[in-house]
């Protein structure tokens, strides 16, 4: 049997470990930090690093109704996601992934575009 992306991470709590640095980059970035002025950190990286394991092979805990339910009231832009996504893709790097992991990653992260943003243009 293939071994899965989480399994070669190692696991939850390195998960946790890169989406902990992952949300404190986005927190240094201006354009998103306001995005999470009233936001438990630590709720939210705890279920960020649940949602990163179901997309890399981990048990499942969000369907994209849900995603689509939490981010409809914060009128996530497009330009914001596009900057969101490339912080994670700096973070997943900079910790060491593989590229095709990376790639695999961000296709799913991708693909959620449309559920997550709600303001264009």
């Amino acid at each position: 049997m293939a071994e899965t992306i989480f399994e070669r991470l190692g696991g939850f709590s390195e998960v946790r470990k890169i989406i902990s640095d992952f949300y404190e980059r986005v927190l240094d970035e201006e354009d998103l930090a306001g995005y999470f002025d009233h936001v438990d950190m630590r709720r939210l990286i705890d279920h960020q690093s649940k949602f990163v394991i179901q997309l890399v092979g981990g048990p499942a805990e969000f369907s994209d109704e849900v995603l689509h339910r939490i981010h409809r009231p914060l009128g996530i832009t497009s330009d914001h996601f596009q900057l969101l996504a490339g912080i994670l893709r700096e973070t997943l790097e900079d910790h060491g992934l593989d590229g095709d992991d990376v790639t695999t990653i961000m296709a799913e992260v991708t693909r959620r575009e449309p559920i997550v943003v709600t303001q264009y243009g």
